[in-house]
């Protein structure tokens, strides 16, 4: 029969052993009348070694036992951390013989130190894992901290077997007036008061005993009465803490009504004065200069619901943890192991408490008191678990609000137990606590008993085919409200669209921005790059801001124009030499102002323009006047074609180096095949991938779903597949693309309109797919893109142009360019269009659509 109930005792010296062994202990509750019951507790799911046994007197046949390893060590560990303490415990199981397995906490709740966990994590005891249930979240626990333990090599998991810890143990002395003459006079430890406490009492007495006093009685949890004595001449508690013989006691100060702040100043001169108790005591800043314990700073980002990023005054950025509290998160095995987790959206509250801080903080200048600094814990302490950085922490307000309160009052976090020796707390611990009281009172947030707040976010980053859905909806929306969420650089930014209740990402239009290391293959970065991106985090970052959505590119990414506060973000990198305008601002409202910001910042000579020299005048014009259109056509294969009809080509004067490269990295991989199941893709890996053919070819990882769901992109030959881990493995590095990059390059048809309509835009693949695919082409670039450039196919052996083939045919419409030098070009794909509308061919077939029913057969223009 299983019961759960929580039982508050406190300890007391016994007659026999009151900790019985590392797992057993005997407690001793405080009654209302008669003798205190006693009960024996073992603990759940962990076992300490055994201690000796004397052999039964009187019964020969038995013999003592020893200790077991360790044994002796995990007694005294429970021993001098709980006798005379009070405890908390839970009765997990009572056994029909009358054994009670439970929990033990120290201090008046749960939320106190759990006795078995500190067990395990020392090494002092071992988990029993048989018949473990996964849902245990108490049993999960207890299995990580002794996998802790056995990688940091503690107690019993330490080298040596532990025979060192067993006792030589004597049950009866040969000579025991030797023994006596031995030890005589010589004091011999027993039971060791703590420093001071002879003093405290004679300050008390000396005070108080036989004294005309008022007492102020303020609580009496667990029949046990608390209160204060007022002596003519003051408070004894305060004076008590003045003098350094007592500590603040957090459980009773939560009680007291006298001003708990008088209390804590009281110990904060004892402190400073360092005596008594307190006589080597150090700050926790007390390395820190007056100027790094106090300052004013800029809040740039809420990095969680306890931690903010700041811009201090000499522009460097800081990351500042709230003290003492502890953001949402869920206990146990919650997770959905189904969908990839995402703390800010499915944990409970989380999101409530990110918004809180960031509607009152994003941009706001606050008061930064440094209480303490958290060293960094080391991967030898934290065994498997990830090390922590070093951490400041601090109390941080804004008009005189303590935002850590504001938090914990709403329900939106919860304040941190501490050890009462603990001194690395928040200098507003006793407000913390009262605004927790308040908040479980009023049921607030995490404390609330109503179902918790569920946020569906769809994120349609990379997702093309849920991107393509959208974005009609967006483009007819116009301006829409955006929160930023993360910049990647400055001109590429994660967005979340409350209305919508969705992530995208965000490509803004009209710019050329420098790329960072990510996007560049060797990984250097373009100059300013960094800049850039600091530029738009410090303008946007976390900031509520009106976003215009014009197109997408072939990823899925949405391309557009980001406004904040009436600043065009494009318009702002430009006016600060962070950005170039890029030629498809040509046809936005924008492209004026875009023109005159890079004028005024070309002028500057700044960042990007530092070594830019402006033409003669004359020079220019002459050079505008003989532009003409380049025809530089060469020889490509054809490898791919996309649903959007781009297509992607091998140039033939390097077709000999990768059929060399593959011949000889198949015969190597024949010679050592790699381990199957050896290579852990991530996204952006380069790899080698097993195709249908059973033939490895090199390959990039796009996204992993799972181990049997991983997108890849094959480089030299532009297809892309869905496949398993095991048909992947590590690209050797004699044929990275370091020694021959990617073959397969991605082009689009210049002066071609591709159909919206699906139907429309598959008849136009189907036959580029079978008048060009796996042939050979000659290919001339005639003008950038957004995604790749845009070029003219012409067939090998007739030397027709493919793309104005499909426009004789009516399959796509013509893209009308404005650039002089290529307006015989556009001419000739429009005669061929009026030539398919009147022969009324595929598209045509019901007349000119565009002048009314554009936007009802897919089109725009």
């Amino acid at each position: 029969k299983t019961s759960k109930t929580s039982v508050m005792v406190k300890l007391f010296l016994l007659d026999f052993f009151q900790v019985l062994s590392g797992c057993a202990i005997i407690v001793r509750g405080q009654p209302r009348g008669g003798p205190p019951p006693e009960r024996q507790i073992n603990l759940s799911n962990v076992r300490a070694g055994a201690l000796a046994r004397r052999a039964t007197q009187n019964q020969p046949e038995t013999k003592d036992t020893p200790d077991e390893p360790w044994a002796f060590q995990a007694r005294e560990f429970l021993r001098k951390k709980m006798i005379g303490k009070e405890v908390c415990f839970t009765v997990e199981i009572k056994t029909q013989q009358g054994r009670e397995y439970g929990m033990v906490y120290l201090g008046k709740d749960s939320s106190g130190e759990n006795i078995a966990e500190s067990l395990v994590a020392e090494g002092l005891a071992t988990v029993r894992r048989e018949g473990i249930r996964g849902t245990n979240p108490e049993q999960a626990r207890l299995c990580d901290l002794e996998d802790q333990a056995k990688a940091a090599k503690k107690g019993i998991w330490s080298e040596g077997g532990g025979a060192h810890t067993i006792r030589d143990l004597k049950y009866s002395i040969e000579n025991p007036r030797n023994f006596v003459d031995s030890l005589h006079q010589k004091p011999v430890n027993g039971e060791t008061p703590e420093p001071f406490a002879a003093e405290a009492k004679f300050f008390t007495e000396s005070r108080l005993l036989q004294r005309d006093v008022q007492i102020i009685l303020e609580s009496c949890p667990n029949q046990v009465i608390l209160g204060t004595i007022l002596h003519p001449n003051g408070n004894i508690t305060e004076l008590l803490l003045k003098e350094g013989f007592a500590r603040c006691v957090d459980w009773s100060m939560a009680v007291y009504t006298q001003g708990a702040e008088k209390l804590r100043a009281a110990e904060r001169s004892a402190k400073e004065r360092k005596v008594r108790i307190w006589k080597d005591y150090v700050a926790p800043t007390a390395n820190l200069d007056q100027k790094d314990r106090q300052f004013v700073a800029k809040v740039m980002q809420v990095v969680n619901a306890d931690a903010i990023v700041v811009k201090l005054n000499s522009g460097e950025y800081k990351t500042i943890h709230l003290s003492s509290i502890r953001p949402p998160r869920i206990e146990g095995e919650n997770k959905d192991k189904d969908k990839r987790f995402r703390p800010l959206y499915d944990i409970p509250y989380m999101f409530e408490a990110r918004e809180f801080l960031r509607k009152k903080l994003i941009g706001k200048k606050v008061n930064v008191t440094v209480d303490y600094i958290r060293a960094a814990t080391t991967a030898a302490e934290t065994g498997p678990v990830p090390a922590f950085p070093e951490r400041t922490c601090a109390t941080v307000t804004i008009g005189g609000i303590n935002i850590a309160e504001a938090l914990v009052s709403k329900g939106l976090a919860t304040v941190i137990r501490y050890r009462q020796d603990d001194d690395q707390r928040s200098s507003h611990y006793d407000e913390l606590l009262a605004a927790e009281a308040r908040a479980i009172k009023n049921g607030k947030g995490l404390h609330s008993k109503k179902e918790v707040p569920i946020h569906r976010v769809a994120d349609i980053s990379g997702e093309t085919q849920k991107a393509k859905q959208f974005l009609p909806f967006l483009q007819r929306a116009g301006r829409s409200e955006a929160v930023v969420e993360y910049v990647f650089s400055g001109s590429r930014l994660k967005l979340y669209m409350p209305k919508e209740t969705c992530l995208i990402t965000f490509l803004l239009a009209g710019i050329e921005c420098p790329r960072g290391s990510r996007n560049i293959p060797g990984g250097v970065p373009e100059p300013f790059s960094e800049e850039a991106t600091l530029f738009t985090k410090e303008l946007v970052l976390q900031r509520e801001v009106e976003v215009e959505v014009e197109s997408m590119d072939k990823a899925g990414n949405f391309i557009g124009w980001l406004h904040i506060e009436g600043v065009n973000l494009s318009v702002a990198l430009v006016e600060n030499s962070l950005s170039k305008v890029h030629f498809t601002a040509e046809r936005s409202a924008y492209y004026k102002t875009l023109q005159s910001a890079e004028e005024v910042a070309r002028q500057r000579k700044d960042k990007i323009w530092a070594n830019y020299e402006e033409k003669p005048t004359e020079e220019v014009a002459q050079v505008s006047e003989e532009k003409e259109r380049v025809a530089n056509y060469r020889p490509v294969y054809v490898t791919e074609i996309t649903d959007g009809l781009h297509f992607y080509t091998q140039d033939v004067e390097t077709g000999a180096q990768l059929e060399n490269l593959m011949e000889t990295m198949r015969a190597e991989i024949a010679a050592q095949p790699p381990v199957e199941g050896s290579f852990t893709p991530h996204r952006g890996d380069y790899c080698i991938a097993k195709f249908a053919d059973g033939e490895w070819y090199r390959a990039r990882v796009e996204k992993v779903e799972s181990p049997a769901k991983v997108h890849v992109f094959y480089i030299d030959y532009g297809n892309r597949e869905m496949v398993s881990s095991v048909r992947l493995a590590a690209l050797p590095p004699a044929f990275s693309t370091r020694n021959l990059p990617p073959q397969a390059i991605e082009y689009t048809f210049a002066f071609i309109q591709v159909p919206q309509d699906e139907d429309a835009r598959a008849d136009a693949v189907d036959c580029v797919v079978r008048d060009i695919q796996n042939t050979q082409c000659l290919l001339n670039v005639e003008y950038g893109g957004a995604t790749c450039p845009h070029v003219t196919l012409l067939f090998s052996d007739s030397k027709d142009d493919v793309g104005q083939g499909l426009v004789k045919e009516g399959l796509v419409m013509v893209d009308v360019r404005k650039e002089k030098h290529l307006q015989k070009m556009v001419t000739e794909y429009l005669n061929s269009q009026e030539s398919a509308k009147s022969a009324r061919l595929n598209i045509w077939r019901y007349g000119d659509f565009r002048a009314d029913d554009a936007d009802e057969f897919g089109y725009r223009r």
